[in-house]
């Protein structure tokens, strides 16, 4: 019996690549160069056809000057405003 069940722990650590989850595929990457003509527009009344057409998986906005995270995600749009709202800059990462 005690042979039985070391066998069986012993195979329990056996895989092969077939047992190995596939990795997660990498997001992918946004594209800003197709949403450069929205630069001057309202932030707000952009935003959700700014993330669709760049391919986004998120999007940030923020005001010049705010802190932001420094953490890179390149499927996340940047869009960087005045004051107004206004679009002043846009780009991934």
């Amino acid at each position: 019996m005690k042979a039985i069940i070391a066998a069986a722990v012993m195979l329990a650590g056996c895989t092969t690549m077939d047992d190995v989850a596939p990795a997660t595929p990498a997001p992918a990457a946004c594209d800003a160069a197709a949403v450069q003509d929205l630069l001057g527009k309202s932030a707000a009344r952009v935003q959700a056809e700014a993330k669709r057409r760049a391919g986004a998986a998120l999007v940030r906005t923020y005001e010049s000057g705010s802190p932001v995270t420094m953490d890179y995600r390149a499927d996340r749009l940047n869009i960087e405003t005045d004051a107004n709202g206004a679009i002043v800059k846009l780009s991934c990462g």
